[in-house]
């Protein structure tokens, strides 16, 4: 067995990632910034170190004696109006966590990029040879892309790093735009669905899954695209509805529309403070947009194997529904 050091081990992937390691016999260092956010009841095997991937020498001594680290900690935030936190943790911090591991002499790491360091494929589904080198649509892919070169460049320079790729996460538990979304289509709140927006959705517990098999069977130098099942928004809110019964919307807003809408939207908000659901951002990115990826090169070097829509998301509609208590309402 193997002790590892984790990053973004309060988050939604980082504590699944913890509790698959702990299941596996594991130790692990996990990280967390603020202490107050510390499950001391979570798995046994897991030391707490407090500590910030902006602080370099606040993960030195955690660090230290560890078989490999875990870099998942991130910056996730899109249409906010304070920015700048993407910057200092995505890409200072990501800075500070390989440096350490190649200091420390670290035998093996897996940082956690993403699919949307390739900004909109224009409906293609692009495999890890693909480069993107144009502007981008958010400051979360900006910061995950000059990461994602960061960490290229070490291991590039000899650092033993695997890089994974998820696309859209869900799954029970979520605080993120997926949970958003299917929070607001329980509550009938969804106005529109953006027309051509498609993601590929894999479940949380299968990524995180894919964290671990990276560790054991990922080649260092070498990038993996997590990615699940390809779907629009708008399939994903039919099989939402054969799984409920609650109807999606059904006003498809074209990409000209929101793209429209997100330029008047830049006008305004420099002016008055807007919803993050409504801001320019949240609208370019919403806009027909497509975040696919290949994941043939998990499943055959990794053996990665992650579940159909449907099956993840009756788990995660159900537990969407006890936690906000939605009234007269099952998953089939």
């Amino acid at each position: 067995m193997s002790r590892y050091f984790v990053t973004g081990a309060t988050g939604f992937l980082g504590g699944r990632i913890l509790e698959q390691l702990a299941r596996a016999g594991h130790t692990i260092v996990a990280l967390a910034r603020d202490p107050d956010r510390i499950d001391r009841r979570a798995a046994p095997g897991i030391e707490w170190a407090i500590g910030d991937v902006t602080d370099k020498e606040s993960m030195r001594g955690p660090m230290i004696g560890t078989g490999g680290v875990f870099h998942v900690a991130g910056w996730y935030k899109v249409g906010v109006r304070d920015k700048s936190r993407g910057e200092a943790v995505n890409v200072d911090g990501t800075r500070n966590v390989l440096e350490l591991m190649r200091e420390l002499q670290i035998p093996k790491g897996v940082y956690t990029s993403t699919l949307a360091v390739n900004s909109d494929t224009r409906g293609r589904v692009v495999d890890e040879s693909y480069a993107y080198h144009g502007p981008h649509l958010s400051e979360y892919d900006r910061t995950k892309a000059a990461a994602h070169e960061i960490a290229a460049r070490l291991t590039d320079a000899g650092l033993p790093l695997v890089i994974v790729q998820p696309g859209m996460i869900y799954g029970p538990g979520d605080e993120g735009p997926s949970h958003d979304l299917f929070a607001d289509y329980l509550k009938r709140r969804l106005p529109v669905v953006p027309k051509g927006t498609a993601f590929c959705w894999a479940h949380v517990e299968d990524v995180a899954r894919g964290h671990l098999l990276a560790m054991e069977k990922g080649r260092a130098g070498e990038s993996y695209h997590l990615a699940g099942p390809v779907h629009s928004l708008a399939e994903v809110l039919e099989t939402a509805e054969r799984l409920t019964g609650i109807p999606p919307p059904r006003l498809a807003a074209p990409p000209w529309l929101l793209r429209g809408m997100s330029r008047l939207m830049g006008v305004v908000e420099r002016v008055v403070r807007v919803p993050a659901v409504y801001s320019s951002e949240t609208l370019r990115v919403s806009a027909g947009t497509t975040y696919l990826g290949d994941n043939a090169k998990a499943r055959r070097e990794l053996g990665w194997e992650p579940r159909e829509l449907e099956v993840g998301l009756a788990e995660t509609l159900r537990a969407e529904m006890e936690a906000s208590e939605t009234p007269e309402r099952t998953v089939r």
